[in-house]
């Protein structure tokens, strides 16, 4: 009998340190969506030089429904992975989200919610152009090869300004293995044990 699939939705993905995939090094990915036929994820700490006005602007040249719709947002693109997509974001506006894959944190891809979104300046918006995908079973053998990390996902994390994010996860990950074992002091150079 086969043993259920533990659904990573609402998780950050941790890229191990021996990751050399250039679209994965050193990145934090929040879990979109994940079940038995694939998995979702929006990189987190990869901002483009590409502002969500400039990118908007492009974007009005081929869809003429949003040509009137003025954007309020002068914050950076996000790359959101490798594989090609639609434009997409992840927000605080419940009203806005198609669906919610961590606490306060609202995703949404559809062209009504990104012409109210981007007219929102101020708000908790982040913008994505791409995303990682996963076919189905191909995130759990990764996992299994050590290329990953997991943790749960807060909207701090998603909304984090700084680009320390790997590195703040990542030692927020082992302290919490640490206190786990009890342990309270580290030496400054373990290895001299």
């Amino acid at each position: 009998m086969r043993q259920a699939m533990k659904s990573l939705t609402g998780q950050l993905l941790i890229a191990s340190a021996e990751l050399a995939d250039p679209n994965f090094a050193q990145t934090v990915t929040l879990m979109v969506q994940h079940d038995e036929s694939g998995a979702l994820g929006l990189v987190l700490n990869r901002p483009t030089s590409t502002s969500i006005d400039e990118a908007w602007r492009q974007l009005s040249e081929e869809w003429d429904q949003i040509a009137e719709v003025p954007c309020l947002r002068n914050d950076p693109l996000f790359f959101g992975g490798p594989c090609p997509g639609a434009l997409m974001t992840l927000h605080t506006d419940p009203e806005l989200g198609q669906s919610s894959p961590c606490k306060g944190v609202h995703f949404s891809a559809t062209e009504e919610h990104l012409m109210q979104l981007v007219q929102m300046p101020g708000r908790d918006v982040r913008f994505f152009v791409g995303y990682a995908g996963w076919s189905p079973g191909q995130l759990e053998q990764e996992l299994k090869s050590g290329s990953w990390m997991n943790s749960p996902a807060t909207l701090e994390h998603v909304f984090y300004d700084g680009d320390d994010l790997w590195e703040r996860v990542r030692n927020d990950i082992h302290n919490a293995i640490l206190r786990s074992m009890n342990v309270t002091h580290l030496p400054d150079d373990p290895s001299m044990n």
